[in-house]
C-alpha cells in the first residue's frame, strides 16, 4: 500500500469531492501506477492539467508514484509561462479549433457566430470525437469525464456550465479569446467560412422583399447559405458583446 498526499488547485476543485477541495489529503493506492492514472482515478481528465509538482519537483505524467510522495496538481496557467518546467503539458496550439460533443450544439452556434472553428454533429460517437480531436489538433469539448479521459486525447476541456450564453463566455475566458472574435465570419450551420458578395450573385436566391430592404449580403463557401443583417442581426451583436465583454 503506498500512501499519497494529494493537493489540487483552483478548477480542478471541480472534479473532486466537496471534501477534498482546496485543502490536502490523503490517498493510498495498492500498488504502483503512473501518477496520470492515479490522478484519472480521483476524477481530474489528464487534459485539464498544467503542471505536477512532485515533492517539489515537476513531472511527467508516466511518473511512478512513491510512497509518502506529495502531490501538487494544477490547472492552465492564465498568465505564468510554465511551459519550459512542465513536463505534461502539450505544445500549445497555433490556432485553437474546436470539436464539441452532442450535447454542446448551442455552445457550438455560438462559437461558430463569434467566427471560431467548431466541428459539431449530433451524432458523433465518443471513438470519433476522440479521433478528431487528436488527429486535427483540435480541443474537445464536452461535458464527459470518461470522455476527456481518453489516452489519445491531448487538448480539451470540460465545459462547467449548462446555461450555452455561459458556457461560450466560459470558454472563450479558458482559452483567453475574447479578443480573436472575427463575428459573422463563419456559418453557424455547417461551419463554412462566409464572405461578401454582391447582391448581384445571390439575387435569385433572395426572397422579394429582402432586395427592397437590404443591400449587404455573405454566402457560406460550403453550404451555399446566404446571409443577411435581418431582424436577427441586433440579437447576434449583442451576444458578441456580452461574450466578449471580458477581453482586454
Amino acid at each position: 500500500m503506498l500512501k499519497l498526499r494529494f493537493r489540487f488547485y483552483a478548477g480542478l476543485n471541480d472534479f473532486l469531492s466537496p471534501k477534498r477541495r482546496q485543502v490536502e489529503f490523503a490517498h493510498s493506492v495498492n500498488e504502483q501506477a503512473a501518477i496520470k492514472d492515479v490522478i484519472e482515478a480521483l476524477g481530474v481528465p489528464h487534459p485539464e492539467v498544467d503542471l505536477i509538482l512532485v515533492n517539489g519537483e515537476p513531472v511527467a505524467f508516466n511518473y511512478p508514484v512513491q510512497d509518502g510522495d506529495r502531490i501538487s496538481v494544477y490547472p492552465c496557467f492564465q498568465s505564468l509561462a510554465i511551459a519550459s518546467v512542465s513536463p505534461v503539458r502539450p505544445a500549445p496550439l497555433s490556432q485553437i479549433r474546436f470539436v464539441l460533443d452532442v450535447h454542446l450544439g448551442k455552445l457550438t452556434t455560438y462559437l461558430r457566430l463569434l467566427g471560431f472553428d467548431a466541428l459539431y454533429r449530433n451524432d458523433y460517437a465518443d471513438d470519433e470525437l476522440a479521433q478528431i480531436s487528436s488527429q486535427e489538433q483540435r480541443v474537445l469539448l464536452t461535458q464527459d469525464r470518461g470522455l476527456l479521459k481518453r489516452s489519445i486525447v491531448a487538448y480539451g476541456y470540460i465545459v462547467r456550465s449548462h446555461d450555452p450564453e455561459d458556457q461560450v463566455k466560459e470558454v472563450l475566458g479558458r482559452f483567453r479569446l475574447q479578443d480573436k472574435a472575427t463575428p459573422l465570419k463563419r456559418c453557424p450551420r455547417c461551419n463554412g467560412q462566409v464572405i461578401a458578395v454582391d447582391e448581384n450573385e445571390v439575387a435569385d436566391r433572395l426572397p422579394p422583399l429582402t432586395r427592397l430592404h437590404y443591400s449587404e449580403f455573405a454566402l457560406c463557401q460550403d453550404c451555399s447559405q446566404v446571409y443577411w443583417k435581418g431582424a436577427h442581426y441586433r440579437r447576434i451583436q449583442h451576444l458578441v458583446n456580452r461574450a466578449t465583454a471580458g477581453k482586454s
